[in-house]
């Protein structure tokens, strides 16, 4: 067996489960499942009809490149979406079943653990801390090393890449972003975008920035700054730069598995002979379905005003018992306790039939601490009602 298999660690819903092992939650409530961050609103159904429509295409084998349709609809709107030049669909985009394969999937092509240093130390990939937990198993599959940037709220939970010495930057091969942020949906600014740009134009190190969470914001003028976006505004084209996006949380189809990958064109050529191999190929009812998803963006505002009204009634109840606010953008609130994260959420399920997440399990110690420690992490996922209920709830226990 692959010995690094024995590095990953356990997932953390099966740290909840085993967290919440013999325990029964209070009876007298429904259980509101706040842990997962699975959206729950109602798939369009413009794509549903899409989807149904094309189901003519499960005879044929489809393509690792997808339709060129497809391709064409995804530049267009990162153009539309980011008021930037398309990217080529036949060199710079490829579709991919989902976001969380590619982001796994991508450290096995753009990592070269032959590339160890004179004292045998493994290949550096940097990724925030909390952070999702793929990128830490795509980086110990890939026979690298992880090397953690704790985000807190004293650094406006930003990750400082100046602070990374120079001796970890010259072992870096990749650096993940998430912006918005999983679990504190912050976005990055111009800036912070302008010192990566310039460490990995100086270190040669591939950037994946993790952009799922692109589409659920709270002011329309002001959407997330991508990273795409951030290139041209700087003048800088995509060299080492590739873009991870999803319909998942956008359109509501987490089932679909269906997302893409833009950026570096030499990049996007070795991941799609590596994707040729790898049999991760589209199906082409799903083009056709994401065809349609792309195109529109009306269901996409309406999508974000539910999420929106949802932040704007909960926040301020949470905010009388625990400290947290309305993030940049995305679906989770980070809130810190004055107990500890394990202790809070066993509480929450035991005596209210409310599941969260504990922070600690989205992090690792690192630099002498857990990032994650005090804080739980709550998908405003579930109906309205519910959302409040649960909200309300957690007010008159704490």
């Amino acid at each position: 067996m692959n010995p690094n298999l024995s590095l990953l660690q356990p997932y953390p819903f099966q740290r909840l489960r085993d967290l919440f092992t013999g325990i029964t939650p209070n009876p007298a409530y429904n259980n509101i499942n706040l842990s997962i961050g699975e959206p729950k609103h109602a798939t369009p159904q413009l794509i549903k009809d899409a989807l149904t429509s094309n189901l003519s295409g499960l005879a044929s084998y489809p393509t690792t490149a997808g339709s060129l349709e497809l391709r064409t609809t995804i530049a267009d709107w990162i153009a539309r979406r980011y008021n930037i030049t398309a990217p080529s669909p036949d060199k710079a985009i490829l579709p991919v079943t989902g976001s969380r394969e590619a982001l796994f999937a991508f450290a096995q092509v753009v990592i070269d653990s032959s590339q160890n240093n004179m004292n045998h130390a493994k290949p550096i990939v940097i990724a925030p801390n909390p952070f999702y937990q793929i990128y830490e198993g795509a980086t110990f599959l890939a026979g690298a090393e992880p090397y953690f940037l704790n985000t807190t709220p004293a650094n406006d939970h930003a990750m400082d890449f100046a602070s990374v010495p120079a001796d970890i930057l010259s072992r870096t091969q990749l650096v993940y972003v998430c912006s918005p942020g999983n679990p504190s949906g912050k976005v990055m600014n111009l800036a912070q975008w302008k010192t990566l740009f310039e460490l990995s134009d100086k270190y040669g190190f591939v950037i994946a920035a993790d952009e799922c969470y692109s589409e659920i914001y709270f002011d329309e003028k002001n959407p997330p700054l991508g990273a795409l976006q951030a290139a041209s505004l700087l003048g800088r084209g995509h060299a080492n730069l590739i873009i991870f996006s999803s319909l998942s949380k956008r359109s509501n189809v987490p089932g679909m598995r269906s997302g893409f990958v833009a950026g570096d064109e030499k990049i996007i050529e070795k991941f799609a002979l590596y994707r040729t191999y790898h049999g991760c190929a589209m199906n082409p009812a799903v083009q056709a379905a994401s065809t349609a998803a792309w195109n529109d963006d009306a269901h996409v505002v309406e999508n974000r005003q539910w999420y929106a009204k949802k932040f704007k009634s909960v926040t301020p109840i949470l905010a009388q018992v625990l400290e947290v606010g309305i993030p940049d953008a995305a679906f989770y609130l980070w809130a810190k306790s004055a107990i500890s994260d394990t202790e809070l959420a066993i509480k929450l399920y035991r005596d209210l039939n409310i599941t969260v997440l504990p922070g600690s399990y989205l992090a690792r110690k690192a630099h002498g601490t857990n990032p994650g420690e005090n804080f739980i992490r709550m998908a405003l996922v579930v109906p309205y009602e519910e959302c409040l209920e649960a909200a309300n709830r957690i007010n008159n226990y704490l």
